[in-house]
C-alpha cells in the first residue's frame, strides 16, 4: 500500500476485523483507535461520519482509472489538509 511506503501508520481492514464486517463495526473500530478511514463506500461511511459528532477523520477515495491515479489524488490531499485538516472532517481524494 502506497501510505505504508510513504510512512503512514496504517492498519488494513482484514488485519483488524473480518472482512464481512457490517460498516457500522468497521467504523466503529477506526473510531476507537482513533484512525482516519479512508474508503471507496461513500454512501454508508458518509452517513456514519454525518451521524458522529466527533470522528477522526473519513477520507472518501474516489474511483478512478487506475489505482496510481487514486494513489496520487489521495497523497495530494494528505499533503495538502495535513493531520490537522482531516481530523473530524469528510474528505474527498
Amino acid at each position: 500500500m502506497v501510505l505504508r511506503t510513504r510512512g503512514h501508520d496504517v492498519v488494513q481492514l482484514r488485519e483488524v476485523l473480518p472482512p464481512n464486517a457490517p460498516d457500522e463495526a468497521v467504523w466503529a473500530h477506526a473510531f476507537a483507535d482513533g484512525r482516519i478511514m479512508v474508503s471507496c463506500n461513500r454512501a454508508h461511511f458518509f452517513a456514519l461520519a454525518l451521524a458522529t459528532v466527533a470522528h477522526p477523520g473519513l477520507i472518501v477515495l474516489i474511483r478512478r482509472r487506475t489505482r496510481q491515479a487514486e494513489a496520487a489524488h489521495l497523497l495530494k490531499l494528505l499533503a495538502k489538509a495535513g493531520a490537522q485538516g482531516l481530523v473530524n472532517n469528510i474528505n474527498f481524494a
